[in-house]
């Protein structure tokens, strides 16, 4: 129920699936996302660390997509944007919005 297809897939959910969504909590899967950079004297290769869902509380991820969302947009239905639409492979900057 807390999964990142569940939610995604149902927008329209009761308060009372919400509460219990949180209370589950978020899904912080080992994910397998690496990024290659290019810069003017050699590649960076950069790798995601579990311990950026300690960083950041509000990030879950979704093992069948391979990307990262916002957890409490996913629960609350908050702004249409990469973070609860399609994912994203890097955490890069998400503004919340009430």
């Amino acid at each position: 129920m807390n999964s990142v297809d569940f939610l995604w897939i149902n927008k329209d959910i009761t308060y009372e699936i919400r509460t219990e969504i949180k209370r589950l909590g978020r899904p912080i899967p080992d994910l397998i996302i690496s990024k290659t950079d290019v810069g003017k004297s050699r590649n960076y290769s950069r790798n995601l660390n579990s311990s950026v869902y300690d960083r950041f509380k509000w990030l879950c991820g979704c093992p069948k997509r391979n990307k990262l969302f916002c957890f409490i947009c996913l629960v609350m239905g908050g702004n249409q944007s990469a973070w609860t639409q399609e994912g994203r492979v890097e955490k890069g900057r998400h503004k919340a919005t009430a």
